[in-house]
């Protein structure tokens, strides 16, 4: 087959003649299939594992599902996108089409699907326009109540009959349309009574926003009780409470009334008011997955939700151990509901973690749990431990173990592959003696065990599948996980943290590096992220002896009767001939310069160059100036690059060694040792 890289090379012409070798539609079809253009079976993966239903109407929703079905040559069996479907449709319809094993194609799942949504307007997952509807029921008696025209911000269809929880048939009745309005068209204000009425908040002595406020929660209009209706109210006044007429109702029909409805609806959405006087408690979790966790309040005997919150484990935090985690779920629930636990009374926490309900009592932390700890402080809490099995709320929250199913059947174990892991668990260094061992008749009490000769190991909850030290065993896994087409080529994190979650071996880490490192696909196709290393820059290597010196200062050292705390060191780049000057370590550039010119210049010469490092004092504006005058040309290493003025440096290190060996024990004589070690280092 023709090569792309070099198409002329392979078929030995030149560029210009090459249309006479290949035509247009096959060097367009080998460019595809080169750089992955228009693979469908890759694309509808692709689509797979990032689509959900979500507010999708299941019209267009089953769309999809056919276009990925009708894929050509896609391998993926019917057995897997079957649960995909159930798990990624919406609850209305996955529940509607009952049992997935009674389907044995994928057609039969759309033709029952289209069925269903025919009658069925909560599997048909649609929304309708808004429109103001009118909640009255059906007339059962004499009885007289009071009414209001409420309006509905649903997206149901203002057809359907829904029903109230207290048995009560609520029908939807359309608004009726009047062109020869009195307001010239425009909306009624919601203070207008009715048509020549008194405003319904003066017989009650309230005000509008009063009587606005006891009508949202349900409290009588005379004593502001929630026991009783206003109708009941012992304390109403003397006048009757008659009701107002009912304007753009039918005859014989009675509306609901509006204490009763607020009332219910009141109680349906409880759970999305927050109550600071209520006792309070935040249940957490976490996995190798996500984060999970419940603020709930409790009301009576019972607890209801508040609020639900769910967060994927970072990528940097996905190595860390079970305890590390659950910490970090507390905090992230604690700086999600901030304005609802600072500062008020002591609440619950609730985690599955028993260690963590005495966090604070631990010897040593990292500089990472004492700053959560620290922001931790700030609230007023009392934790509790709570059995995993028991927090089952918050778990549902964490679990994520779709998110790892890609990589679930890309490596199949087979029975020669089973024969190949035993065999190199006998050889294996690591595994041996523990193998054998496990293998006897009386295997120790520990946390590994053989489940069909495979090597496991129990850690956090699950069993580790033990990889034996064998090249192609573990090049394989490595392969998986990174190269194959439902991984992704991710970088050394992610695999690591992939491999982690289903395998163990002592040098996985070191294997993976060395793995992502080597991959010729992600060094040809991922971007750089900095920019290339600068040009390396030899320093010139100097004619003569004296024309070129690097110089360095070193301390502090302890102080001598003069106040020499410190020693400039001067070397001569070419013969290596140097000098140790006792100096002040804090001396100025002045003091320095005056040290230079008495030791080294007076002795010697002018340099034509000197090598030092970034000291403030050499680049200092008086130095600066001092060379120009001089014509010495200053040469100062790069940032956090001494080996510049690596002559120097290493100068220092013989020279405190040479002291070390020569000085009295009280350290201060180093002064007088000087030109002895001066001498034996030059000589």
């Amino acid at each position: 087959m023709p090569d792309l890289v070099d198409p002329p090379g392979s078929h030995g012409v030149d560029v210009a003649d090459l249309r006479e070798k290949i035509t247009w539609e096959e060097l367009t079809r080998l460019w595809k299939k080169r750089f992955i253009v228009d693979d469908a079976p890759a694309l509808a993966i692709n689509r797979l594992f990032t689509m959900s239903q979500g507010n999708m109407a299941t019209r267009d929703w089953l769309t999809e599902w056919q276009k990925i079905a009708a894929v050509p040559d896609l391998d993926l069996p019917f057995t897997y996108l079957r649960p995909k479907f159930y798990n990624r449709s919406c609850a209305a319809l996955s529940q509607a089409l009952g049992d997935r094993e009674q389907y044995t194609t994928f057609a039969e799942i759309i033709d029952k699907a289209r069925e269903i949504i025919k009658t069925n307007r909560a599997a048909a997952h649609e929304k309708s326009t808004w429109q103001s509807t009118y909640v009255e029921k059906v007339k059962t008696g004499p009885r007289q109540q009071h009414f209001a025209a409420v309006q509905l911000d649903s997206g149901e269809d203002p057809a359907a009959t829904p029903a109230s929880r207290d048995g009560d048939q609520v029908a939807a009745v359309q608004p009726r349309s009047n062109n020869k309005s009195r307001n010239n068209g425009k909306a009624k204000p919601a203070s207008q009574a009715g048509n020549g009425q008194p405003k319904p908040w003066v017989k009650f002595n309230l005000t509008e926003a009063e009587y606005k406020y006891r009508g949202r929660y349900g409290c009588c209009y005379w004593c502001n009780s929630t026991k009783h209706k206003t109708s009941l109210c012992q304390d109403q006044g003397k006048e009757d409470v008659r009701p107002l007429p009912a304007p753009l109702m039918d005859v014989g029909v009675e509306v609901v009334d509006l204490h009763a409805f607020i009332a219910k609806i009141d109680r349906e959405f409880k759970t999305q008011r927050y109550d600071p006087t209520l006792p309070t408690r935040v249940t957490t979790d976490a996995s190798g997955y996500g984060i999970g966790a419940v603020l709930e309040q409790q009301d009576g005997d019972d607890w209801h939700p508040v609020e639900y919150f769910s967060h994927k484990v970072p990528p940097i935090n996905s190595i860390d151990d079970a305890r590390k985690k659950e910490l970090l779920a507390f905090v992230m629930a604690l700086k999600r509901w901030r304005h609802f636990l600072l500062r008020r009374r002591r609440f619950t926490w609730v985690t599955d973690n028993n260690p963590l309900t005495c966090y604070k009592t631990q010897d040593t932390v990292s500089s990472t749990i004492g700053q959560w700890m620290y922001f931790i402080d700030q609230f007023d809490f009392t934790p509790k431990h709570l059995a995993g099995l028991s927090n089952r709320a918050v778990d549902a929250l964490s679990r994520r173990p779709d998110f790892c199913a890609m990589t679930h059947h890309a490596f199949a174990f087979d029975e020669e592959l089973q024969r190949h892991f035993i065999r190199a668990y006998e050889s294996d260094p690591d595994f041996a003696t523990l193998y054998a061992q496990l293998s006897s008749d009386h295997p120790p009490a520990i946390h590994y065990r053989i489940v069909d000769g495979y090597l496991l190991l129990h850690s956090r909850g699950k069993d580790l599948l033990c990889v034996p030290r064998d090249r192609r065993l573990r090049t394989r896994l490595l392969g998986e996980y990174h190269d194959s087409r439902l991984a992704g080529h991710f970088g050394l994190n992610r695999t690591i943290a992939r491999l982690r979650q289903r395998f163990r071996w002592p040098d996985l880490i070191s294997d993976v590096t060395r793995y992502c490192e080597s991959c010729e696909v992600c060094r040809r196709s991922k971007p750089r992220n900095r920019n290339p290393y600068g040009e390396l820059r030899p320093m010139p290597i100097p004619q003569e002896p004296g024309l070129s010196i690097a110089m360095d200062v070193t301390g502090p050292f302890p102080r001598d009767r003069l106040g020499h705390d410190g020693i400039l060191t001067v070397v001569d780049r070419l013969s290596k001939h140097a000098l140790f000057l006792p100096c002040k370590y804090y001396s100025t550039a002045p003091e320095l310069a005056r040290l230079l010119h008495t030791g080294w210049i007076c002795g010697h010469s002018v340099p034509e160059d000197i090598v030092s490092d970034l000291d403030t004092r050499f680049m200092s504006a008086f130095w600066t100036a001092l060379m120009q005058e001089s014509d010495t040309k200053m040469k100062p290493s790069s940032a956090r690059h001494p080996q510049t003025d690596g002559q120097t440096e290493r100068a220092h290190q013989t020279a405190q060694m040479m002291l070390r060996t020569l000085i009295r024990p009280d350290q201060k004589d180093w002064v007088d040792r000087l030109p002895d070690i001066e001498f034996a280092y030059n000589t």
